[in-house]
């Protein structure tokens, strides 16, 4: 062989390489080009769900990064969603362990993050037949009522006075109120109306969607330990788990009627309930607390804050919704499920607003078991899997003027959440890791909204501000929330 038949056949044999090499990289979906070491992470910014459907718009609806040294698939349609539930939901339902889920969790012993299997589906079952079926929500409601009228009193003490008030506070006090004393059968001390459980809370949701060197770079968490970080974590686990272990103990030494049960008593008695298909271990019903304290307190409250500045944001909005309220409460004391079942504008003002804020903007993070093929896709085992559920519901495609908040666009409209078939409409999940307390929130939103509107008519703050000039910035964390507190001034309605 001459040499420059030996350099022809070296350069064909490294060509062909590269061109088999290419041809299997591009079985992979689409990627933005990463920096090395690091990826794409330098690409997500603060505001990670809007950065993420920019670069969805440029890379597509389904778009693999590479965060770190981990895979991340990032999901932004409908129809890719669907394809993911229908076809290939047991590969996607499993959850990565984050370095705060393994803490605040229990090791993943809880229902939000615990790994696909035996004792993810039993303790699902547990929630859906115990804990937040459609009766224990309605065997609930007095709580709702007696907390919705203790804040409607302290708004109209702030209206006699001409004084604005901080609604976020309000409505977060409220949320924090009606969930601990729905698990706990107690409440708070509280400080102007705000639950001081509320800080803690809000700390573990901050820390949950902080920065782990550790989940990216797996052999680095000793950084995490070096800059603080896992000091931190355990600091407010610590708080939690102290305060989980005297009020389980103390609830053992004590004999509850049954009629007066609250979530605590129900996971105290089925742990001695032999016939139960598992074993329901301390950690069990600490990890369960933590789901509900952390997953059902700040979302409705989000929420409520988000629903109450779209409708000062929107006058006409807010006349009719609250021209609905006012003819069906009458002049009535209070109201109650039913009637406000009744209310189908106020219910389309809740889907609208859960459209554009939808409780989680980037749904929990699932987990592929095994490698799949999605859209001609290869998808990696044990990539992190994102649903931007934010960009979904608002895209131009499928939804027209996305940007603005439009309740008529739900009167007469088949799509909803509670099905869990309409993928362009998923503000609490999809698929078997949907959310299960979804029904136990939304009662939470609709009656203390009702009130609110019923009681009150809401003027901003300043009354030189036009309401289109309404301060609508995000944070981004586990829920988006408002990044300046709302504050309104309340005027007393009298029927």
């Amino acid at each position: 062989m001459s040499y420059k038949n030996g350099n022809f056949n070296s350069y064909f044999l490294i060509a062909t390489r590269k061109k088999k090499a290419s041809r299997a990289k591009s079985n992979f979906p689409p990627s933005p080009p990463g920096l090395p070491i690091i990826g794409n992470l330098h690409q997500l910014g603060t505001q990670v769900h809007r950065s993420l459907r920019a670069l969805s718009d440029k890379y597509g609806p389904l778009m693999l990064l590479h965060l770190g040294q981990v895979p991340t698939l990032v999901v932004s349609s409908p129809e890719m969603a669907e394809e993911i539930v229908k076809k290939h939901d047991i590969a996607f339902s499993n959850r990565p362990k984050t370095t705060a889920a393994n803490i605040f969790c229990y090791g993943c012993k809880d229902l939000g993050f615990a790994p696909y299997g035996e004792h993810w589906r039993q303790s699902r079952k547990l929630h859906a037949l115990e804990l937040l079926s459609l009766k224990r929500v309605q065997q609930l409601h007095f709580v709702r009522e007696e907390e919705t009228a203790l804040l409607v009193e302290r708004i109209r003490k702030a209206s006699s006075r001409g004084d604005s008030v901080n609604v976020t506070d309000m409505v977060t006090g409220t949320s924090n109120n009606v969930v601990s004393r729905c698990i706990l059968g107690q409440k708070f001390e509280e400080k102007n109306g705000e639950s001081s459980f509320g800080d803690l809370t809000r700390r573990v949701m901050i820390d949950f969607m902080a920065f782990s060197v550790g989940d990216f770079f797996p052999k680095l968490w000793w950084i995490d330990v070096l800059r603080g970080f896992m000091g931190r974590l355990n600091k407010s686990f610590r708080e939690f788990d102290t305060f989980f272990d005297k009020v389980l103990e103390e609830r053992k030494a004590v004999h509850r009627d049954t009629d007066s049960k609250d979530f605590v008593d129900i996971l105290l008695g089925l742990q001695k309930d032999k016939t139960l298909d598992f074993p329901l271990t301390q950690d069990n019903i600490k990890g369960f607390m933590m789901d509900l304290f952390v997953g059902a307190s700040d979302t409705t409250s989000t929420t409520l804050e988000w629903l109450m500045a779209e409708l000062v944001r929107n006058p006409g909005v807010m006349k009719k919704a609250q021209e609905e309220v006012r003819r069906v409460w009458g002049n009535k004391p209070k109201i109650d499920m039913n009637e406000i079942h009744q209310m189908q504008y106020l219910t389309c003002v809740i889907k609208e607003n859960l459209r554009l804020h939808p409780p989680l903007a980037l749904l929990i993070a699932r987990e592929t078991s095994e490698a799949v093929d999605i859209a001609g896709y290869k998808i990696p085992s044990k990539s992190t899997v994102f649903v931007n559920a934010w960009a979904i519901q608002r895209n131009p495609s499928l939804w027209e003027k996305p940007e603005e908040f439009i309740p008529e666009r739900f009167e007469n409209n088949p799509v909803d959440f509670k099905v869990w078939q309409d993928f362009q409409y998923i503000p609490f999940g999809l698929g078997r890791r949907g959310c299960p307390g979804s029904a136990f929130g939304l009662a939470s939103t609709e009656y203390i909204l009702a009130n609110l509107l019923y009681h009150f008519d809401w003027k901003l703050s300043d009354a030189n501000s036009s309401p289109q000039d309404l301060d609508m910035s995000e944070v981004y964390g586990l829920t988006v929330q408002r990044k300046v507190p709302l504050k309104l001034i309340p005027v007393s309605y009298t029927p």
